[in-house]
């Protein structure tokens, strides 16, 4: 059986006209991309502890550090720390610590580092301390689940005591730095660091923290850590040579 020309032509064209919309749509729809993440990386953590009764304490700790890592040979790193506490309405604690360094890639390992560093400590009777120094640093372990590197510097500080006069010194700097991701969702940290007078290697400063946070949610850890601050001489005999300090924190990464 024949088909009628016209009639052929019109089933032909009608046919085309549906598949058309088939035909553009791709075999598999993607999503569009994802916006590349910032390059500013980092945490900010609140803690705050209360206590009424025989005794009444008050304990406020906040923290950040922040990483802006380009993915070049240059890396910058900023932290700060605040503590005040209060006994019985008299303040017994009252610090704060701000730091800023800029780390410069020599090889896979090595790097060149600057820093600036200010402390302000009311119980160990620092007005202010500021120190800035430089040298070279090397990392001892570098693996995703591991990190180990240590550093070493010299550099100039200012500090300021009651009822002193500005004690302005020449400064050597040493320090490391440890992290262990124990698991997907627990790492454990360390840092220490020490500062000395050049001119007298008995009077120096130490800090050492340890910590151990873990996440409870995707942005949302928990976190402990220990922080322990000694100088070897106070500005009087009346202020003890260590503070110890141990802090409790919700922390949120972005």
């Amino acid at each position: 059986m024949k088909c009628v020309r016209p009639v052929c032509a019109l089933a032909f064209v009608v046919v085309l006209v549906s598949a058309r919309p088939l035909l553009a749509q791709p075999t598999c729809p993607c999503p569009p991309p994802e916006p590349p993440p910032g390059n500013w990386v980092g945490s900010a953590g609140l803690g705050f502890a209360l206590n009424r009764g025989n005794t009444e304490t008050t304990n406020l700790n906040v923290t950040f550090d922040a990483t802006y890592d380009p993915k070049t040979k240059d890396l910058w790193k900023v932290q700060g720390l605040y503590l005040r506490g209060e006994t019985d309405g008299e303040v017994s604690v009252d610090r704060m610590f701000l730091q800023g360094r800029y780390e410069r890639k020599l090889t896979p390992r090595s790097f060149l580092f600057g820093q600036v560093q200010y402390l302000r400590d009311e119980f160990k009777e620092i007005d202010y301390l500021f120190a800035t120094s430089g040298g070279i640093g090397y990392k001892v372990i570098a693996t995703d689940t591991v990190s180990v590197s240590v550093d070493g510097g010299a550099g100039v500080s200012w500090e300021k005591n009651p009822g002193l006069d500005v004690d302005t010194s020449g400064v050597f700097t040493g320090g490391d730095q440890f992290a262990w991701k124990v698991s997907p969702s627990a790492t454990i940290t360390q840092a220490f660091s020490a500062l000395w007078d050049a001119d007298d290697f008995g009077d120096a400063l130490y800090t050492f923290s340890a910590g151990l946070s873990s996440s409870v949610l995707k942005q949302i850890e928990l976190k402990i850590e220990l922080l322990d601050a000694y100088k070897t001489r106070p500005p009087n005999d009346l202020v003890k040579k260590n503070d110890v300090a141990f802090l409790t924190a919700v922390v949120y990464k972005f």
